[in-house]
């Protein structure tokens, strides 16, 4: 029998990519996504067609609300998206939202009795967030087999993040030979409605980097 795994999955180029590594090592998948109160909701559409299409045992969304918190240009719409990189952690970071998300995503593993959780941070080409270092991966394990009951009794977590180190380009790259079609899938920070993307945010800049460098053709749709 396969083993079961949690698979955190945003609709996006990255999530995507991990979720068919997940199912490449033998995992029976289940996904995970989250209605935070973003502002880039058709990421939730396309995570949806990204599950049914590589072949998860189950979607889930779960409604949370950072939004009620806000403090961040994805969930308080009083805060632009910003159209140039800069210096600093960029104010599209989300506070707590990937301790967040592991967090509930462990209590999932807990119940379905899986061992593994695959979530698709980067730190590489990315935003500069905490919550996506080596070190913050590295710490949750640790709290993850402290807090849970199946990490006290000798069943311990292992949380997967297969992209930490790679390039855009090497994770489109990887994607294409996994079979994912990045057609379906979202990163915008600004998408709209339809899932088409700005083309100017951080996520849209790293994206058509990650293509270009593959030397291969983009498949996002941009708004005119």
């Amino acid at each position: 029998m396969k083993k079961n795994a949690v698979v955190l999955l945003s609709g996006g180029l990255d999530s995507a990519t991990v979720l068919a590594i997940a199912r490449q090592q033998g995992f029976a998948c289940y996904a995970l996504n989250f209605d935070y109160g973003q502002r880039h909701r058709s990421e939730l559409a396309a995570a949806a067609r990204v599950a049914d299409a590589l072949g998860a045992q189950a979607y889930r969304v779960m409604k949370i609300d950072l939004d009620a918190f806000g403090g961040s240009a994805l969930t308080d719409p009083a805060i632009a998206v910003p159209e140039q990189g800069g210096a600093g952690i960029p104010v599209t970071y989300v506070p707590a939202r990937n301790t967040v998300f592991l967090s509930l995503a462990l209590a999932w593993a807990e119940v379905l009795a899986a061992r593994d959780i695959f979530i698709g941070v980067n730190a590489v080409d990315y935003s500069g967030y905490p919550d996506c270092r080596p070190a913050f991966i590295e710490q949750f394990t640790r709290l993850a087999n402290l807090a849970t009951r199946a990490g006290a009794e000798g069943s311990p977590f292992s949380i997967h993040a297969p992209l930490q180190q790679l390039s855009k380009a090497q994770i489109v790259q990887t994607g294409l030979a996994l079979g994912v079609d990045f057609a379906m899938t979202v990163s915008c920070y600004n998408a709209d409605a339809d899932g088409r993307a700005c083309g100017r945010c951080d996520s849209c800049r790293f994206r058509r980097q990650g293509f270009a460098e593959a030397g291969v053709p983009d498949p996002t749709r941009y708004r005119p």
